[in-house]
């Protein structure tokens, strides 16, 4: 019979998606929590490290691990890989005799047993140890050990101490003495690039850029080259990645008018997600926006200004899209031959056919990877693709493994608003970020336990992509809480989150629903060219374009912000202010958020200095980046948040040797 448990039993190792049959994700430069339960029988010391391999299969030098709380056997430590592909690490467990040494040593000694025989022991172990290194200051360390153990013109106990000397520890925690080494099996680690974490995006229609609408008069549509006049701006608020709805065609048949009507207008323009008409299909772009060249043209724009350009990739047609007539197997039929539509009730999307996966699985999945390699050759390396859980996940992780196995960068989105269940299993097969149920938690208590989950719980599975709103989405808040709304929510979007989304009018509090109750805006511009006046918005001060152009470019600036790891909530005595921080290494910021756009707060905040790598007894010194104050804080801090003026404080810690701190005169907070 094969054991199923090592030597040292190695357990419950962590991050692991799907028992180890799919990758854990990380992107370069990510600083990732290994964790193993790890113990052996009696009462000898044990030790654990974890072992990196790189895509090439080579190993990486052992990071040791520690027991995260005393007698709970659960270890852990934190690894760096710094180069893209499909990376291993493993858990190795051994026992460790000079530990269980140095206990011993350390009771019987002082106590005069064996003191003679636990000298010698001892001499021998720390030659063992010096004997598999290479000539050097570890080795020589060892070796001083070793003479100071059996130098007998020395008391026991000066034997001992002269042997346990920096030198000698710090070199037994590089190349510690290993028996019975154990290791866990190989675990997928899939390192991809920065971006698949990190990012802002900004979503705008490029048929409402430069549009002209007058009443009783055909609609002027924008083009590629005018929506690409937007660009300098977009990029001028430090968003990373513009997005763009569906470009293609759009059918006829059952079009949809303004506000979503059943009975459009002669000039009203239809739903880009009813994608195909006689001028194309997927591949094609609608003629009102320009040519494949127009495009080309755009793209580069957007890349000379820093910027990618993400696209809508949505799997379903218009009745008048070229794959019907071509294609009727990919469609599900109902009783009277007619195509079903889109429904998701009470919605019905009676413009759209959604299509049927399991008559020509092969045939759907080949087009799908001909499709995205076709705008991939025009420049596109990130998809948002739209309601992927209507689709099989066997579809997914087909078309995703066959787009990484050449193109490792493309980056996918999964817009599914649906079961956790579901949202996680997109994740691991493939998409590398995701939706989220951001939009709707709103109050302290579903804020803390929503980003706890996402920061925490699914991190090594599932990014996630915190939309602020959608063409789709308006959220009560936003409608009811005025200017305020707007801030509060960007800010928690930006600063929980690594990657975060607004669609274009947010920055102009564009608030107005279509009925009470509905999340749906009035005057969708899903259904009509909705071009906007940003010069006049911007001479009368009515944009939130200062206070994102300030966030995205703290994020950049700060590695704490680039994490989704880090996060730690600390307390603060009113159910209306929200108090976390980020932490990565040396780089922490603070983060209290009224979240009543209605009402001043005031709060004690109590910060967790532990979390924050500070002393108990530390005195900080923060710089506001909303206000631009500078303040000194210590364990409990006094707080007043006017919503009409400062909803937030975004504080970066200042270290003492930073020549930009000022400790004297600095206001209070």
């Amino acid at each position: 019979m094969n054991p199923t448990v090592g030597r040292i039993p190695v357990l419950d190792v962590s991050p692991l998606v799907d028992c180890g049959r799919r990758p854990a994700k990380c992107v370069t430069g990510e600083t990732i929590p290994i964790r193993a339960t790890v113990f052996r029988e009696g009462h000898d010391a044990v030790a654990a490290g974890v072992v990196l391999h790189t895509p090439d299969g080579r190993p990486r030098p052992l990071v040791l691990m520690r027991e995260l709380a005393p007698g709970t056997d659960r270890w852990g430590a934190e690894v760096t890989p710094d180069a893209e592909g499909d990376w291993t690490y493993t858990v190795e467990a051994w026992s460790d005799p000079l530990a269980t040494w140095q206990h011993h040593a350390g009771i019987k000694i002082p106590a005069g047993i064996d003191t003679d025989l636990v000298l010698q022991e001892g001499t021998e172990l720390h030659r063992r140890a010096a004997a598999g290194l290479p000539p050097g200051p570890d080795r020589s360390a060892l070796l001083a050990a070793a003479d100071a153990l059996r130098d007998t013109s020395l008391p026991p106990a000066a034997r001992l101490a002269a042997a346990r000397t920096p030198d000698a520890e710090r070199a037994l925690e590089n190349s510690p003495l290993r028996e019975l080494v154990t290791a866990s099996r190989p675990l997928p680690l899939m390192v991809e690039r920065p971006r698949a974490l990190f990012g802002s995006w900004y979503e705008f229609f490029p048929r409402s850029e430069g549009a002209v609408v007058r009443e009783g008069e055909p609609p002027v549509s924008g083009t590629f080259a005018t929506s690409a006049e937007r660009l300098p701006a977009i990029a001028a608020m430090g968003f990373d990645v513009v997005y763009l709805p569906p470009v293609h065609p759009i059918g006829t048949t059952f079009r949809k008018g303004r506000n979503n009507s059943l009975d459009p207008g002669p000039y009203d323009v239809g739903v880009p997600w009813a994608i195909g008409s006689p001028d194309g299909g997927h591949d094609a772009v609608h003629p009102d926006l320009g040519t494949l060249d127009d495009f080309d043209a755009f793209v580069r724009t957007a890349s000379g200004l820093g910027l990618e350009i993400a696209l809508d990739f949505a799997l379903q047609c218009s009745p008048d899209h070229p794959w019907v007539d071509k294609h009727p197997e990919w469609f599900h039929h109902r009783a009277d031959g007619t195509i079903a539509y889109a429904e998701n009730p009470p919605k019905k999307y009676q413009d759209i056919y959604p299509i049927a996966f399991d008559q020509d699985m092969d045939g759907l999945v080949a087009e799908t990877c001909r499709l995205l390699r076709f705008w991939m050759a025009h420049g596109v390396r990130i998809f948002r693709v739209d309601n992927p859980h209507t689709k099989p996940v066997v579809f997914w992780e087909r078309v995703l493994g066959d787009i990484r196995r050449t193109d490792p960068d493309v980056i996918f989105l999964a817009e599914a608003f649906t079961r956790p269940a579901m949202m996680r299993t997109l994740a691991a097969v493939g998409f590398q970020q995701s939706y989220t149920y951001f939009t709707w938690r709103t109050s302290k208590q579903e804020l803390t336990e929503y980003a706890t989950e996402l920061a925490f719980e699914t991190a090594h599975v599932m990014r996630p992509n915190l939309f602020v709103n959608t063409p789709d989405i308006l959220h009560g808040y936003l409608q009811d809480g005025g200017r305020p709304a707007f801030a509060v929510r960007a800010v928690l979007a930006a600063t929980l989150s690594p990657t975060w989304g607004v669609y274009s009018g947010y920055e102009l509090y564009e608030n107005a629903a279509l009925k009470p109750g509905s999340e749906e805006y009035l005057d969708s511009e899903k259904y009509e060219l909705r071009p906007r006046d940003w010069a006049a918005a911007e001479r009368e001060d009515r944009t939130l374009a200062p206070l994102i152009t300030t966030l995205n470019r703290v994020r950049r600036l700060s590695p704490a912000l680039r994490r989704l790891r880090g996060l730690h909530f600390h307390h603060a005595d009113n159910d209306g202010v929200l108090a976390y921080s980020k932490r990565q290494g040396d780089s922490v910021v603070l983060v209290v958020v009224n979240l009543d756009p209605h009402h001043t707060r005031e709060a004690t905040v109590s910060l967790d200095f532990a979390e924050l790598g500070m002393s108990p007894d530390a005195r900080l010194t923060v710089h506001d980046e909303l206000s631009g104050e500078t303040y000194h804080w210590g364990r409990t801090n006094y707080v007043r948040l006017d919503p009409s003026r400062t909803p937030a404080h975004l504080l970066t810690v200042l270290r003492p040797s930073s020549p930009t701190v000022n400790y004297e005169g600095s206001p209070t907070s």
